[in-house]
């Protein structure tokens, strides 16, 4: 390249590094605002570099990625797996945020886009959503970790958290949309990048065009989508795509397509301008369920770390415990554990296997260790049910209720799909959950009372057995004993209504019971007289899946308020598209 006034040379480019990278480089983006460069190998490692090459860090999602890009702030870096995933990675860790699995086919292009203009009324007030929760409610539990091997820890804190609410605050002030692209032709879009709102299909959408001096309608086969592009406003999509264009009128015969047909790329332009003119009723809404997702989460890993804490400690219960029906068959009885029990409780002579279990196989020392980690155990439920689950399920309880008094303006709501029919059955849920975590309280507390009162019982007896004193232990209930041997021993309510491999099980209620929660729905309570029959699990399960039966899934808007958009939003958006 030359210059006017000579003959010297100019290079337009200058090169600033040569790095080798241990295995090739296959996509590569620039953080849109600092000096980043998040680049992907062959190997399927994601680097991230400084522009003077310094490595920030490494991650390895261990699954083939297929497509890169950042959020408009350059605080989250998104990934396309080849299994259909999209995942979100912290900029100053890669630790993923949050995982979305919206597509079937590998993902191959992303754009997330941010509308910037700030939402008015007729009369120039901001139509910005404000949170009222923060009034009725302290700030939202957090999600609860798993404990450390130390009886009596229970790991509840994590400041790795920080990053992740912080970013998640920053990401719902201001309205975006994350667009995906699969090979199969799904289009699929996610407000905030977490709360998917709708999919298209590009094979499906009728594209005008203009052959043989006449207007046609073509419909794209065997297509796949290679790179999206929101602009800026959030109106219209740009589709660029490889494929077959065919007239919808044409016949197909024996596998081949009977008359013209263009293959190649293809550049479709879709009208999303329901983006732009339901911006702030869109806005609202995904905030509230988003934020609802959030707590599903912390709901979902509370009663994960409850179910491993309780499950490890029956394990050492049953551990030392199912040793005594071993010795009682060794030497020959014809009773149960629970029968030897109540016949030292009743004052009887102690059996040969009773007194070799209790001072020789248990002992002294090993009565506490058990001891300490059932009620250790309880404990920490209670403490996980107290700091996390209830609050959680009760904001959860109040946000639905905000999305029915959203779903009652009709006029702003229901073009969107919020339907007031589906979020009251989800208000309802919400309620019904409420109920079980506070039964799974008192059962978990008078569970816990008579696990102690046992201990204690048995303490004692071993002292007497080797002849010790025993004034100091703490006092017992000989009925609770009764009653743990007969319902307790070798039962567990906590963990029924905890195991999800369970849920199906029915819990047994008295006929008052039943005939109260009858008389209830009458007077306009739960519509759902069954619902003390199902398990914490089950409730919460059938919470998260409510939605799936008899409705399209276009979009996932959370409990049975799943599932209520696709039809009022994307037949309006099929209408307007291009």
């Amino acid at each position: 390249m030359k210059t006017d006034e000579g003959s010297r040379n100019v290079l337009p480019f200058q090169l600033q590094f040569d790095k080798p990278l241990a295995s090739q480089v296959k996509m590569a983006a620039w953080n849109p605002e600092k000096d980043l460069l998040a680049m992907v190998t062959e190997d399927s490692k994601v680097v991230l570099h400084r522009f003077n090459w310094q490595r920030l860090w490494t991650i390895s999602p261990g699954k083939c990625i297929t497509s890169l890009c950042w959020r408009p702030d350059g605080k989250v870096v998104v990934l396309g797996l080849e299994d259909g995933t999209v995942s979100l990675h912290d900029v100053e860790n890669g630790k993923l945020l949050r995982s979305l699995k919206s597509h079937a086919a590998a993902v191959v292009c992303l754009n997330w886009e941010e509308d910037a203009q700030v939402n008015r009324d007729t009369s120039g007030n901001s139509l910005a959503f404000e949170d009222r929760t923060t009034r009725f409610f302290p700030p939202s539990p957090r999600v609860p970790c798993m404990p450390g091997l130390v009886p009596g820890e229970t790991g509840l804190n994590d400041d790795g958290q920080d990053s992740f609410v912080e970013l998640s605050n920053s990401s719902k002030q201001c309205f975006n949309i994350l667009c995906s692209g699969d090979k199969d032709g799904v289009l699929c879009f996610s407000i905030f990048g977490v709360f998917p709102i709708g999919n298209v299909n590009i094979h499906e959408c009728d594209i005008p065009t203009m052959t043989k001096d006449r207007d046609t309608i073509c419909r794209l086969l065997n297509a796949s989508v290679r790179k999206v592009a929101l602009s800026k406003d959030l109106c219209h999509l740009m589709v660029a795509c490889s494929g077959e264009l065919v007239e919808e009128n044409v016949e197909s015969r024996g596998g081949q397509t009977v008359g013209d047909s263009m293959h190649g790329f293809h550049c479709l332009v879709l009208d999303t301008s329901i983006f732009q003119k339901s911006k702030n009723e869109l806005h609202q809404v995904a905030q509230q369920a988003s934020n609802i997702e959030d707590l599903l989460h912390v709901v979902r890993t509370s009663l994960s770390v409850m179910h491993k804490q309780w499950a490890d400690s029956m394990n050492i219960f049953h551990e030392k415990f199912d040793l005594l029906a071993s010795l009682i068959n060794d030497h020959g009885l014809d009773s149960s554990p629970q029968e030897e029990f109540l016949s030292l409780l009743g004052g009887a002579r102690t059996s040969p296997a009773v007194h070799q279990f209790l001072v020789n196989s248990l002992g002294e020392v090993g009565m506490k260790r058990v001891s300490k980690v059932v009620c250790g155990a309880g404990k920490e439920l209670q403490l996980v049910v107290l700091n996390h689950l209830q609050p959680a399920v009760e904001i959860i309880g109040f946000r639905m209720g905000e999305l029915r008094g959203l779903s009652r303006w009709r006029s702003r709501y229901l073009g969107i799909g919020l339907d007031e029919t589906l979020v009251d059955n989800a208000v309802e849920k919400a309620g019904m959950l409420l109920v079980q975590v506070e039964r799974f309280i008192r059962v978990l507390s008078s569970v816990v009372q008579q696990f102690a009162n046992f201990f204690s019982w048995l303490l004692k007896c071993i002292k007497q057995l080797m002849s010790e004193p025993s004034d100091q232990l703490l006092t017992y209930n000989s009925e609770l004993v009764v009653v743990f041997l007969k319902f307790l021993y070798d039962q567990d309510p906590v963990m029924q209504l905890l195991d999800l491999s369970e849920a199906d099980a029915e819990i047994d209620i008295d006929l008052e019971t039943m005939e109260r929660v009858r008389e209830l729905v009458q007077f306009g309570g739960f519509g759902d007289s069954k619902y003390l029959q199902r398990t914490l699990a089950k409730e919460f399960q059938q919470m998260e899946h409510s939605g799936n039966s008899g409705i399209n899934h276009c979009c996932h808007l959370l409990f049975e308020f799943q599932g209520s958009c696709p039809d009022a939003f994307f037949y309006y958006f099929k209408k307007d598209m291009l």
